[in-house]
Parts: C-alpha cells; sequence; structure tokens
C-alpha cells in the first residue's frame, strides 16, 4: 500500500498566498471603483488612492492566504499523527 505524498509547505503557502494577492487586490479594486459610481459621492472615496487601496487589499490578500495554508497544513499534519 503506498502512501500520499504531500507537497512542501512552502509550496502550499506560496500557491495560497497568490490566491490572496489576486483576490485582495481585485476585491479592493472593485470597491474603489464602486464607491465612485455611487449617488452620493464621499469625500473619502475622492481623496483616496486607489493603487494604494488596490496593494493594501493585496497585502491583506497575501497575509490571508499564507495564514490559511499554514493553519490548513498544520490542522492536516495533526490529523495523520
Amino acid at each position: 500500500m503506498s502512501r500520499k505524498k504531500q507537497p512542501p509547505v512552502w509550496i502550499v503557502v506560496l500557491v495560497c498566498s497568490a490566491a490572496g494577492v489576486v483576490l485582495g487586490g481585485s476585491a479592493s479594486w472593485a470597491e474603489s471603483s464602486q464607491c465612485m459610481q455611487d449617488k452620493v459621492v464621499t469625500n473619502q472615496c475622492l481623496t483616496e488612492n486607489p493603487v494604494r487601496k488596490t496593494g493594501e487589499g493585496m497585502m491583506a490578500g497575501m497575509l490571508a492566504g499564507a495564514g490559511a495554508a499554514v493553519g490548513a497544513t498544520w490542522s492536516q499534519r495533526k490529523r495523520k499523527s
């Protein structure tokens, strides 16, 4: 009976972080463009830099993806033990 080999932790973290960057960046970009289309445009919407907002979303997504990958890997390995 062969044992399934699990990918290294760093690959799982890398893939999940990349997915988080894409999802976080696109969500922040969509939020900033949607704020300009509201009926009442707020001062905060006019003064915030959309590139910076998108970068912040990408960073948050990367951290969330990395944290989720570490947590999932730890849980999976603990369950196998």
